[in-house]
């Protein structure tokens, strides 16, 4: 077994979603949001570096060596499941480990919206599922390609960096390919995978133009395509998105989005009222004929009204999501108000405002 694995177990034993190891302090842990350490000496230069390298294989490690970051999963001795990302810094060696739960969370376990499961049942177009690092897209994803696999006869591949989740086929058939060991790079994968007759691509980030523009036509040559984005909201997404690519296609990837976006859902984690757990909330946009017409006219300023006007569709804003949860009594009122674009009907929640930090009005 591994010396890293006692420390992953640990984490694993306190609930932890991440373990940090950085030279000069000790492990650190991450409980519900926050870090905290493990009582042990501060890590060495030398004693770090035995410790990751004890899990790399020999490319790994060469490409550690060369001054490269590394993204890959591991499996522990006891059959633990990690994402890590080791990287070098000014003090020597890091390493951040992303707990993947043993089950599959289900769309209903994790809370999240009807309107996800209802948007499983779309044969063509793009779902975006959007936020920050560590906000659970991830997760969100494998939820929505399990229910896929459980209910409808399709191909499904999955291209991720790297794989997390692992998914047994049931009524479907799942194929998961790793950036740098199955693949060169997402766009690469999209166009290796519209040869092999997909009904579902998963593209794990859409983290650049050439895989942005892959994924558009495959989402517009009929398969249905999920994909994630660092954008913090509907509308930013879009604007990622036209941004992206250049100039000369803005007039074709605004009409790709109004005819051929589904739903963007971004969310956040925010703490329950106990402290002990976070829940996702999130917003969703479904595209609708008038979402589409404010695309193609510019006016994606105005989309936010619609969301808060779109209830029927599924739509919501975020601060409409986390006042729902307040009052279902599933969230921290308090840190639910840090999140709120609109902190105005947030402040009866919180208890003390010196704490928060100031905030500029939202213009009616």
């Amino acid at each position: 077994m591994a010396r890293i694995d006692a420390f992953l177990k640990l984490a694993v034993a306190h609930g932890c979603s991440d373990l940090h190891l950085a030279v000069g302090v000790p492990p650190m842990m991450r409980m519900h949001g926050d870090l905290m350490p493990i009582k042990f000496r501060d890590l060495g230069e030398a004693e770090l570096d035995g410790y990751i390298t004890e899990v790399l294989t020999q490319s790994q490690l060469k490409v550690l060596r060369d001054g490269n970051d590394l993204d890959f999963s591991y499996v522990t001795g006891e059959g633990g499941r990690f994402r890590v990302n080791v990287f070098r810094k000014e003090t020597g060696i890091g390493a951040a480990f992303r707990a993947i739960p043993t089950s599959m969370p289900s769309i209903e376990q994790l809370g999240l919206p009807p309107i996800v499961r209802k948007l499983c049942d779309y044969h063509q177009g793009m779902i975006l599922v959007t936020g920050a690092t560590g906000t659970g897209k991830s997760t969100t994803l494998a939820s929505m390609i399990d229910h896929l696999n459980a209910t409808r006869s399709v191909n499904i591949i999955s291209l991720e960096d790297p794989i997390e989740f692992v998914h047994r086929s049931k009524s479907s058939q799942v194929i998961q390919r790793e950036l740098g060991t199955h693949l060169p790079s997402f766009a690469e994968g999209v166009r290796a995978a519209m040869r092999e007759d997909p009904d579902v691509i998963l593209v794990g980030e859409m983290r650049d133009a050439e895989t942005i523009s892959m994924a558009m036509t495959a989402a517009e040559t009929g398969h249905l395509v999920l994909g994630t984005l660092h954008t913090t909201s509907a509308t930013k997404t879009l604007d990622r998105i036209i941004d992206a690519l250049p100039t000369e296609e803005r007039e074709q990837t605004k009409s790709f989005l109004a005819a051929s976006l589904i739903a963007v859902i971004t969310q956040i984690l925010v703490k329950s009222p106990d402290q002990r757990a976070r829940r996702a909330i999130c917003e969703v946009m479904v595209v609708t004929k008038a979402i589409g017409k404010l695309i193609m006219t510019d006016q994606t300023h105005q989309i936010p009204s619609q969301l808060q006007m779109g209830k029927e569709y599924g739509m919501q804003l975020m601060d409409q999501a986390l006042m729902t949860a307040i009052n279902a009594k599933e969230i921290d009122p308090e840190q639910a108000y840090t999140y709120a674009a609109d902190k105005r009907p947030f402040q009866r929640f919180v208890t003390d405002m010196a704490a928060v930090p100031p905030f500029e009005p939202v213009d009616p």
